[in-house]
């Protein structure tokens, strides 16, 4: 067999990998049918934990407190701030009876470990429901509670929530942070819907705290910095106990970060814990990423050395189009259509520095979560 032969199946098994992938989560999507929100009367306990967040939590914890939801208690984690954090959850608490605050002092064993802090929170709080978000996150409608809560049952005890960020105008970084969290959204809520749940993000999410407690907590990871809510989830979710919850009432969104460094050093904290998912979940995910990397690598050769030039471009065709198709059934969902037409260019950008975070990772590790 001749090189440029061998060359061509392995285009041709490379391309047919991201046809299934993008299938597999454009048949998710689609089968999802959404379903009204119906009351389930259920207290909550909204858990945020903050580190030097005072802005952040003056601006969004109003609309957290202004939820329409009959019951539900707001606990307040103030993980050793430095700056007036403290002060403002006071006094939200001095005029909220539904506040509680707890002042997480330094601790040697736990120091940087947003960890530590959650589970003192959830100790603390006093319903079975807990709902997950962070201080400069905040909902985008007051029936943010009711929706998510509506979707808890007998048999379902994580609810998984889409946390997106705003959107800045001509910013090639605010667009890629946003086109990544699409394509992650992407990802986790179809292989949940598929009965693969494997992620959460901690901007959104809720699950019971005897779900908490019977699985000994984040004790399985309490040594690493991240994981909080991706570890967790993908340590204690099954296809049976997980649902999600994709109605726009739900969405919450944060705000982005708005250099290259410091979301750099955000991605290089969630790539270094994805080594501990599950085994089927780090073959399917490297899978994903390693045959996006080669999709593009052999864009070029397969163009310009490869023989039988028209199959090439119809792969290459059919892989744009259905990931197109793929992505923009995601992006339409969680409000991100702009994002449709540039998901080539963005992808290149996203996979690129996906793989020098690999590198840097594989030379120091960050050590902690603020």
């Amino acid at each position: 067999m001749s090189l440029t032969a061998a060359l061509l199946i392995v285009f041709i098994i490379i391309v047919c990998l991201q046809l299934v992938f993008y299938t597999s989560f454009l048949v998710a999507f689609v089968s999802n049918k959404p379903r009204p929100n119906k009351k389930n009367n259920i207290a909550l306990s909204v858990i945020i934990c903050a580190k030097n967040e005072a802005k952040n939590l003056s601006e969004n914890l109003p609309h957290i407190l202004n939820q329409n939801y009959p019951s539900f208690e707001v606990v307040l984690v103030n993980d050793s701030s430095t700056d007036d954090s403290l002060k403002i959850m006071k006094s939200f608490e001095a005029l909220h009876g539904n506040v509680k605050v707890v002042d997480v002092q330094p601790n040697e064993a736990f120091w940087g470990n947003k960890k530590y802090a959650l589970t003192l929170g959830i100790k603390a709080s006093v319903n079975d429901f807990l709902v997950f978000t962070d201080a400069d996150c905040k909902p985008i409608t007051n029936n943010w509670l009711l929706s998510l809560s509506s979707h808890f049952s007998n048999e379902k005890s994580i609810v998984l929530g889409y946390g997106g960020y705003t959107k800045k105008k001509k910013s090639l970084l605010n667009q890629l942070i946003r086109f990544e969290t699409v394509l992650t959204a992407l990802q986790y809520f179809s292989y949940a819907l598929l009965g693969q749940p494997y992620m959460g993000v901690g901007r959104n999410l809720a699950y019971r705290k005897e779900l908490f407690f019977n699985n000994s907590g984040f004790s399985q990871h309490m040594g690493l910095m991240s994981g909080d809510d991706d570890l967790f989830i993908n340590s204690v979710a099954t296809g049976a106990n997980t649902t999600v919850c994709m109605d726009p009432s739900s969405f919450a969104l944060s705000k982005p970060k708005t250099t290259f460094k410091a979301w750099i050093l955000q991605k290089r904290r969630h790539i270094a814990t994805a080594k501990y998912y599950k085994p089927i979940h780090r073959f399917l995910l490297g899978l994903f990423y390693l045959t996006q990397l080669l999709f593009w690598l052999m864009i070029p050769i397969s163009t310009v050395i490869l023989d039988k030039q028209a199959l090439v471009l119809l792969l290459i065709a059919l892989r744009f189009c259905l990931q197109l198709v793929a992505f923009g059934y995601a992006a339409k969902t969680f409000d991100e259509r702009k994002l449709i037409f540039l998901a080539p260019l963005l992808e290149v950008f996203l996979v690129i520095l996906q793989f020098v975070i690999f590198i840097v990772n594989l030379i120091s590790k960050p050590r902690h979560w603020k």
